[in-house]
């Protein structure tokens, strides 16, 4: 799948982004979430003076730019169709705080030393949480709006039921499903999604590890095994929480919207088939 811009380069993130939220609502103010991609930049590159660089090799900052392109669009999208529960310019603007933040848990602070963020896997939303609660007020970001912040952070917790979450208002839980599918669908759409389970793997063995799960209790025992039960993820987990948990926002990525083709969802399609071509026979 093509993008519109390149997921490597923050800058161009965030520029693609300014030019959706200016389109979006041509009288808001552009600052705060300029100030955000800034932030983010300086935090994930370790120049943050209590976080050292990011140093995960799936959950990076690419991954993080990546479901904000996704999420950009299908927020664009839905905007346009003008439905109900219409999203406001402090919506979108708390949308990209909790799209940024989703994965700032698995950053370290410059005092841990001992391995890589991946040990924060199954922690790594409640990090996220505490670190968006601690940073954004600095930017005016009020406690009902960090509320709003935290609990679409929590829609990414993949054992976390969406249904349950507390949202201020209705169109808060259209934010958080908004990232979870962005989440889901940004990374399994990327192009090299097929050669990461490997490396996605070593990050679920360090943070078994780390809190010494026993063998027979871990997800995965080998990147084989989770390469295997991947096509069996999207299938029986992902597109049913897409769908009923997620209101079906993925439509909104249809282009032209809303009856054209989902670029993201072939894209994972393909890549489910590439996965499925690699394994061994039976």
């Amino acid at each position: 799948m093509i993008l519109p811009v390149d997921t490597k380069e923050i800058g161009e993130v965030a520029t693609f982004t300014l030019e959706k939220f200016r389109g979006m609502f041509p009288n808001a103010s552009m600052v705060l979430v300029g100030k955000l991609f800034a932030d983010v930049a300086t935090l994930f590159a370790g120049k943050h003076p209590d976080y050292s660089p990011i140093d995960v090799k799936y959950h990076d900052l690419e991954h993080t730019l990546q479901a904000t392109v996704c999420m950009v669009q299908l927020l664009e999208n839905r905007h346009r169709a003008a439905g109900e529960l219409p999203l406001t310019a402090r919506g979108f603007e708390l949308a990209m705080a909790a799209v940024l933040l989703h994965d700032a848990g698995y950053l370290k602070l410059r005092s841990d030393t001992a391995g890589t963020g991946a040990k924060y896997t199954f922690c790594h939303v409640l990090r996220s949480c505490a670190f968006a609660t601690s940073y954004l007020p600095n930017l005016g970001v009020n406690q009902r709006e960090i509320e709003v912040v935290l609990g679409s952070i929590n829609c990414t917790g993949p054992a976390r039921e969406i249904s349950q979450l507390h949202f201020p208002h209705p169109i808060d839980r259209v934010v958080g499903c908004a990232l979870a599918t962005a989440d889901y669908l940004g990374q399994m759409a990327a192009a090299d999604y097929p050669d990461e389970l490997a490396i996605l793997f070593n990050e679920f063995e360090e943070s078994d590890n780390f809190t010494q799960t026993p063998a027979a209790q871990r997800l995965f025992r080998s990147a084989e095994e989770l390469a295997k039960n991947t096509p069996q993820f999207w299938q029986n987990f992902v597109q049913p929480k897409l769908e009923h948990e997620c209101q079906g926002l993925y439509r909104f990525l249809a282009f032209p919207s809303p009856h054209g083709t989902n670029h993201y969802w072939s894209a994972v399609e393909a890549n489910i088939a590439i996965i499925k071509s690699r394994l061994p026979s039976p």
